[in-house]
């Protein structure tokens, strides 16, 4: 599935409360090194049976960046049942989200 834009922050809330497994790829396309990554996170979130995958534009609602506290991009938050259970920024490991997400499938039974 791939990643769907959205509006901005009261797009994001609501979809935290609503969607039991959740993840925001939150970047500015001026960035070189998220633009790389981007198409990365998308082919890993696939792989998750569940998981809904939206992108978040900077540019469109810088305060998103403020309201989840989220300093440097690219930035990850993954929220299950409107809990935050991943946060990555900046220097994001493939290898590392998968294991993490891993966690989450095993976790729910999965």
């Amino acid at each position: 599935m791939p990643m769907t834009e959205i509006k901005g922050r009261e797009e994001m809330e609501r979809l935290i409360k609503e969607e039991p497994l959740v993840l925001f790829y939150i970047s500015r396309p001026a960035c070189g090194v998220c633009t790389a990554l981007k198409p990365k996170v998308s082919a890993l979130a696939a792989d998750y049976e569940g998981l809904k995958v939206f992108y978040v534009d900077l540019d469109k609602d810088e305060s998103v960046a403020g309201q989840f506290s989220l300093f440097t991009i690219p930035g990850i938050l993954v929220y299950v049942q409107g809990k935050e259970w991943i946060r990555e920024a900046r220097y994001i490991s493939i290898d590392q989200l998968q294991a993490k997400l891993d966690r989450i499938r095993e976790m729910r039974g999965g």
